[in-house]
């Protein structure tokens, strides 16, 4: 089941980004092994289960346009108001409101409104190599970062009451600066606060054959017996923990 809202489709970034998000989570053990075959994970829609996290292709279907706009005109709002050595950078592509546009048009493409941002990642790389590069730095990384978590600190009222809204926005923009930081060679030492926890899947060891039991990575099944109450310290090897699986 899921608890969306606003009905979502696909966006020219959309499925680039949630691949290339899910390697990277995958290699972090973030995400299990086979998250690219989990229905909760590469829905465009949020899993109603409150113990699940919203990936960030899933914000569109909780947030809708408005909220999301909101928060995007929110962060640019203080980008205007702020020095002129960070502020000009921006001014001299457009004003407010056509920062609010573009960048409101990214987030919602990504994020599981469908089309929203013309030219997908050629434009995306185009607008950091030319109109923003001054700003590709650990300096204008670090205003960046701040004022956006300003934004979101100030932007509360716009995420509902679901309380994955805040973790998913921080894990996107993670995401997004790590790449920004490989991309033009800057450390990248920036946080928004907390992001998604690694997702753990309900196990029922009742509904599993012995054969799947076994294809269950070791990490995961040692942490379904410990929700079980079981000390897995007892148990010397994978083979020993299978059986104490079949067992319950």
């Amino acid at each position: 089941m899921s608890s969306a809202k606003y009905p979502t489709a696909h966006g020219y970034l959309t499925e680039i980004t949630r691949l290339k998000y899910i390697d990277a989570a995958v290699a972090k053990k973030v995400l299990p092994k086979d998250a690219h075959r989990m229905p909760d994970i590469i829905s465009l829609s949020a899993p109603s289960d409150i113990t699940k996290p919203i990936q960030f292709w899933q914000l569109f279907s909780v947030l809708g346009q408005d909220r999301i706009v909101g928060i995007v005109r929110n962060f640019y709002e203080r980008v205007f108001d702020d020095e002129d050595w960070f502020r000009s950078v921006f001014a001299r592509v457009g004003a407010a409101d056509h920062h609010v546009a573009t960048q409101a048009g990214l987030w919602l493409d990504v994020m599981g409104a469908g089309p929203a941002y013309h030219g997908g990642e050629f434009r995306l790389n185009f607008h950091h190599t030319h109109n923003a590069m001054q700003l590709m730095n650990e300096k204008g990384a670090q205003r960046w970062a701040r004022l956006m978590v300003e934004a979101l600190d100030a932007s509360a009222n716009l995420m509902t009451e679901d309380k994955r809204v805040r973790p998913s926005l921080n894990t996107f923009l993670t995401h997004f600066f790590g790449k920004y930081a490989e991309d033009f060679k800057f450390n990248n030492r920036e946080t928004f606060g907390a992001t998604n926890p690694p997702f753990k899947r309900k196990i029922n060891f009742l509904n599993m054959t012995e054969a799947a039991i076994e294809a269950l990575p070791e990490d995961e099944l040692k942490d379904a017996l410990i929700e079980r109450g079981v000390n897995v310290e007892i148990y010397p090897d994978k083979r020993a923990l299978v059986n104490k699986a079949l067992s319950l």
